[in-house]
């Protein structure tokens, strides 16, 4: 059965993250942050997140490898600053060991008596929001194709990479359709290469998340990035349903998505198996 691969530190996955960080990120949100910003924001705590899980009494262990892309007006390189610049995947706990930097942010708590209260957090920060010039999102999904060729060639026997790539707009360097269906051919002998696509929106609209046929998308941008979608995996479907009416032929992508879908595609799509 694919999909079902032990995750483990000798046979890890990999999450790799391809972010747009085009001009038009730098529109504001309801929350009043820039899309740019409020997406640095869950990847940060998503990367954070991952960390958690995979430390135990020795540490973090390494049962990720974990890359971030991010493609723009600069070009399409590593989205990580600092030492993990000089390549796009690294273990987990190189990435744990090397923030840019670890930030103080403030959250409202529970205070116990029905109320709330300011508390203060450590926040690390590895990935920084940009946003200027075009999308070259075919560049950016070649780029993806090659790493994941030589990742899964080196982990055959691991569970397959997840891509979760996060857009606002439309390809400024040509139709992405045909490398991003070559690239959900790459596989290890477990599977192939989940590709989870996500169009973000600033307005307050729900948008459409995890639909099972391009009949109600609006547009050829929209139906493009859910037929280059993957379908669930046996293990996410039984996530996303806890919260999505979420069926078998449906695919893992978000259109026009807002604040909360943002939060719960990055949550449900960096799930794993059972960690050994």
């Amino acid at each position: 059965m694919p999909y079902s691969a032990e995750i483990s530190r000798s046979q890890p996955t990999a999450f790799l993250f391809v972010i747009d960080q085009s001009g038009s990120m730098d529109e504001k949100m309801p929350s009043g942050k820039t899309k740019a910003d409020f997406v640095a924001d869950v990847l940060n705590k998503t990367i954070y997140q991952l960390t958690i899980r995979s430390t135990k009494a020795d540490g973090v262990r390494n049962y990720f490898d974990l890359g971030v892309l991010a493609y723009g007006g600069n070009g399409v390189g590593s989205g990580f600053g600092g030492s993990l610049s000089t390549s796009v995947i690294h273990p987990l706990s190189a990435v744990e060991q090397n923030p840019l930097r670890i930030d103080t942010r403030t959250k409202r708590v529970d205070d116990g008596a029905g109320g709330l209260v300011d508390q203060t957090v450590k926040f690390p920060v590895w990935f920084d929001p940009k946003s200027s010039g075009g999308t070259p999102m075919c560049e950016a999904m070649r780029q993806t194709a090659v790493l994941l060729v030589d990742w899964c060639n080196s982990h055959e026997r691991s569970y397959p990479p997840t891509v979760i790539h996060v857009t606002d707009g439309q390809s400024t360097d040509g139709d992405a359709e045909e490398i991003a269906m070559q690239l959900q051919q790459i596989s290890t002998n477990d599977g192939t290469v989940l590709l989870f696509n996500l169009h973000i929106d600033a307005s307050e609209g729900a948008g459409l998340i995890f639909p099972s046929s391009e009949a109600s998308l609006p547009d050829a941008q929209s139906k493009m990035l859910f037929r280059c979608s993957s379908q669930f995996p046996p293990h996410l479907l039984k996530v996303a349903q806890e919260k999505y009416p979420v069926s078998a032929e449906s695919k893992f992508f978000g259109y026009r998505v807002g604040i909360e879908g943002i939060v719960d595609f990055f949550d449900i799509g960096t799930r794993a198996s059972e960690l050994r």
